[in-house]
């Protein structure tokens, strides 16, 4: 048994709203899942094709109150243990967690369970029920129905110059994605997680400064974003494809999008600090 990975967030509202987001259906099918049923203290589930096996709801509700939801959640066979905590922070912010049991990083690395996927959906899961706390516009979910390619595309309030530079230059990406990247930003270079002394660096394919960048991520595809500019704003679409279409990259694909989200407030939020707690 794994220690349960614990991830947590700095999000600008109350506790009091951001229990509601938490186990309100209607919220819950905005910011979590496709479907949503809650009816406390006994009926916790969510499903649908944003979900990890997302046919039919596989969670039991464990327990509930003014500050916790912990529930059972059957995947690849396993019952697993999720608990969401809130904390306030000051009268306007709160901290919230996700403790996840079963979850393990080389599952993750191989894709062989499902529960491979659970770190970063929850990256992405938090970051989403930020922004729809704060009002802004949700960062795509996984489509875990995608077998053959994965596609997602948002709107940056910044130009395609300044966004593409976010994407090559190592400083910037090692801050907003808050893992240390380290970039040779020319066709050929290293794109190193981790730095340079990773071992089996990425490498990058195409490179037109301002409008594309494609990686080459070995087992998990080639990566590719496509910057378009309009009004001083970006169009940024994230393509993975050339992946095995029995086991989609949905891990690292997750990983991708919870960096989108970050991505985005990087260049839109004044004074922007990384949401994401140690």
């Amino acid at each position: 048994m794994t220690e349960p990975t614990i991830i947590r967030a700095r999000i600008h509202a109350p506790v009091k709203e951001v229990r509601h987001a938490l186990t309100d259906p209607a919220a819950m099918r905005i910011w979590l899942a496709e479907k949503a049923e809650v009816e406390l203290p006994g009926r916790y589930e969510f499903w649908g094709r944003h979900t990890p096996e997302g046919d039919a709801p596989h969670q039991r509700l464990l327990h509930a109150d003014d500050r916790t939801v912990r529930f059972a959640w059957t995947l690849d066979g396993v019952e697993a243990t999720t608990e969401f905590a809130v904390e306030e922070d000051g009268p306007s912010a709160t901290i919230v967690s996700v403790s996840q049991s079963d979850y393990d990083h080389q599952e993750a690395l191989a894709g062989t369970s499902i529960r491979g996927v659970l770190q970063t959906f929850w990256y992405l899961t938090l970051a989403n029920l930020l922004e729809h706390l704060e009002g802004r516009e949700l960062t795509p979910k996984i489509d875990f129905t995608g077998k053959t390619g994965l596609r997602a595309d948002v709107l940056i309030d910044a130009t395609p110059d300044k966004v593409f530079d976010s994407l090559i230059d190592s400083e910037s990406v090692t801050r907003w994605f808050g893992f240390p990247i380290a970039i040779e930003p020319h066709v050929g270079g290293r794109y190193a997680m981790g730095g340079f002394d990773n071992p089996d660096p990425a490498k990058i394919l195409e490179l037109e400064p301002g409008r594309k960048l494609s990686v080459d991520w070995g087992d998990s595809g080639v990566g590719t974003w496509e910057l378009e500019g309009s009004g001083g704003k970006t169009r940024l679409t994230l393509m993975q494809s050339g992946f095995d279409g029995a086991q989609p990259p949905f891990a690292a694909w997750g990983g991708i999008l919870s960096g989108l989200a970050e991505l985005r407030r990087f260049h839109e939020v004044p004074d922007w600090t990384p949401i994401w707690l140690q």
